[in-house]
């Protein structure tokens, strides 16, 4: 997991690089959708897997959750700076353990509830809507798209549902199997909206779509086994080193340094991960 965290940092970063560059949204999806299904057949193939797994309902269910996932939080990269945009989607482990809960009867204590609170306190920091915050410090930098952050909370509710689905899949399906459903949903979804607002890339962004479409592939497997070996709450709360690796990343590509209320959610959001996590 602590791999993925890594994995998954760096693929936001390409997909900051490739959005800056004027590369669409929903393209930067279908880049990385072809990219890893590719892989993933290629992986089936030399694995002697079949396609078709014993719970199919359950992968495209998967994979719909999870396109549902991708396609909000590469609009929250796009939109946000990189470590805000990160580190919403990172209250995904309080919503994993509460889903887990519902879906899979794990047990839900009180400390998953209070980071939850503690989570969305954070996320209401970091967006600082106007109704709640009329007089915003000068020293915050610039305003941050709080539209967006409701975009990437419902990316995360999204990624929660599909690593529980995930979860399920561990014991019956294999991990390639489970990464090849992922694209096998997300192309069909993403291809008419990349078609309509197609920007041609330059090579360095042909490089960075490709780019994207491999760290997310050896990410997911990464996550997958996770989850596959761990309750899904406690596997998914490792990626907060992932909110470290993105701030890195943002202050040294983006001179990106987040503003005193940014850091205050940034910290709220994390301490609700150590608080679940406990």
């Amino acid at each position: 997991m602590v791999q993925a965290a890594f994995w998954f940092a760096l693929m936001a970063l390409l997909v900051k690089l490739a959005t800056a560059r004027g590369v669409p949204t929903m393209q930067v999806v279908l880049a990385r959708a072809c990219v890893t299904l590719l892989l993933s057949a290629f992986g089936l193939w030399r694995a002697g897997l079949r396609p078709l797994g014993s719970r199919t309902g359950l992968l495209l269910l998967r994979g719909l959750f999870g396109s549902g996932g991708l396609m909000c939080f590469y609009a929250a990269v796009h939109h946000l700076p990189l470590a805000e945009a990160t580190v919403i989607h990172q209250i995904s482990p309080v919503l994993t353990a509460v889903v887990a809960a519902i879906w899979l009867r794990e047990r839900l204590e009180p400390r998953i509830v209070t980071g939850m609170l503690l989570a969305f306190a954070g996320v209401v920091m970091i967006a600082r809507p106007a109704s709640l915050f009329a007089a915003r410090a000068a020293t915050d930098g610039a305003d941050i798209a709080w539209p967006f952050v409701l975009v990437g909370v419902l990316g995360a509710l999204f990624a929660s549902l599909a690593y529980v689905a995930v979860r399920a899949l561990g014991r019956h399906e294999p991990p390639l199997r489970v990464v090849f459903y992922f694209p096998i949903v997300t192309v069909p979804l993403s291809l008419p909206f990349a078609v309509r607002e197609w920007v041609w890339p330059d090579l360095t962004g042909w490089f960075e779509l490709l780019g994207v479409g491999v760290t997310t592939q050896i990410a997911q497997l990464a996550m997958t086994r996770g989850l596959a070996r761990e309750p899904a709450g406690r596997a998914i709360s490792v990626g907060y080193l992932q909110v470290a690796f993105a701030t890195l990343f943002g202050v040294w590509l983006f001179d990106a340094v987040p503003g005193p209320w940014s850091w205050a959610g940034m910290a709220l959001i994390v301490g609700s991960l150590v608080v679940a996590r406990r």
